[in-house]
């Protein structure tokens, strides 16, 4: 799948078996220049965690390079990798605003798709298969609005029911994190690059060579550790950001300063997507049911705890 352009200048890669090299998706790493990235590293070897040259590699645990699928400057996305070259080269017919309203079944077997472009309702027939491939929200509202899915949801959304099958909209899953802000003692943090000039000369250099601040999500360097003893892989992940600003991206801190995410990866709670209706145009319930585990709460409290342990060592 892949194609990592990083194995042959990374210090410390011990074993290029673990990454791809001539797939479609190109994977690469941020310059790291601000010197903040390899003061968190150092900070969470003081606190006896280990650094590591490539997550994605022979090992996970540990802090390091983040990798990214961006490419000359820019998100290298699925449809960069796989869907453009297939329609320019491979004679795949791509058919743009469209809005899938159900699958459409005779004796077990599907048949066609039916869709709604321009107002219009229009049918795509199969001749081998249909590969539903909608994403976690969207793929079970399509199988359920064609009579797949729960039969309880379906009969009050008033689809009539084809399979009966409760796992379709369920399991849920997602993974929160919290993220801590400290303030930084020297004026060398992202911060000072949000003012209107600095905004303008980073546009301008990425519209000019695709290069720069522009062309990275600053979330350079990441981190695994295990949140406790007996643990066989890591379950915590820390995302680190040079810069102090809101989550959403609306708002600095005043100052310098830089922020740590911290989070569980793999949390227990677990939630739904339910359709309302048959209509394409009715938003579906959606319920992650957030820390709905009790374990939830004990592994969020120890990610705070470490994040704290490894912040008083940056």
């Amino acid at each position: 799948m892949e194609h990592w352009h990083e194995g042959g200048h990374t210090e410390g890669f011990e074993d290029a078996g673990f990454r791809g090299v001539d797939g479609p998706l190109h994977v690469t790493r941020g310059s790291r220049r601000n010197p903040l990235h390899d003061a968190f590293v150092n900070a969470a070897e003081e606190a006896g965690y280990a650094a590591t040259a490539d997550y994605n590699g022979h090992r996970q645990e540990g802090f390091g390079p983040a990798d990214m699928t961006i490419w000359k400057g820019q998100r290298w996305s699925a449809a960069n990798a796989y869907l453009k070259p297939a329609v320019k080269h491979h004679g795949v017919q791509l058919i743009k605003g469209a809005l899938v309203e159900k699958i459409n079944i005779s004796n077990g077997r599907a048949e066609s798709v039916t869709f709604q472009r321009h107002g219009q309702t229009m049918t795509a027939h199969a001749k081998r298969e249909i590969i539903v491939a909608a994403g976690a929200i969207n793929s079970p509202q399509i199988l359920q609005r064609s009579g797949i899915g729960p039969g309880q949801v379906l009969q009050a959304a008033g689809v009539d029911v084809i399979a009966d099958r409760q796992g379709v909209g369920g399991n849920l899953q997602d993974h929160l994190e919290v993220y801590f802000q400290v303030k930084c003692l020297q004026p060398i943090t992202l911060n000072k690059h949000l003012n209107v000039f600095s905004k303008g000369m980073i546009g301008l250099r990425w519209l000019l060579s695709r290069s720069g601040l522009g062309a990275s999500n600053q979330f350079e360097t990441l981190g695994f550790i295990r949140s406790d003893k007996g643990i066989s892989y890591p379950d915590i992940q820390f995302h680190f950001l040079p810069g102090a600003i809101r989550y959403d991206g609306k708002g600095a801190s005043e100052g310098h300063g830089f922020q740590m995410h911290i989070g569980p990866m793999r949390s227990k709670s677990r939630g739904h997507v339910h359709i309302r209706n048959s209509d394409i145009s009715s938003a579906p319930e959606i319920k992650f049911n957030y820390m709905s585990h009790d374990d939830d709460w004990i592994e969020f409290r120890r990610c705070i705890r470490l994040g704290r342990l490894i912040y008083l060592t940056v």
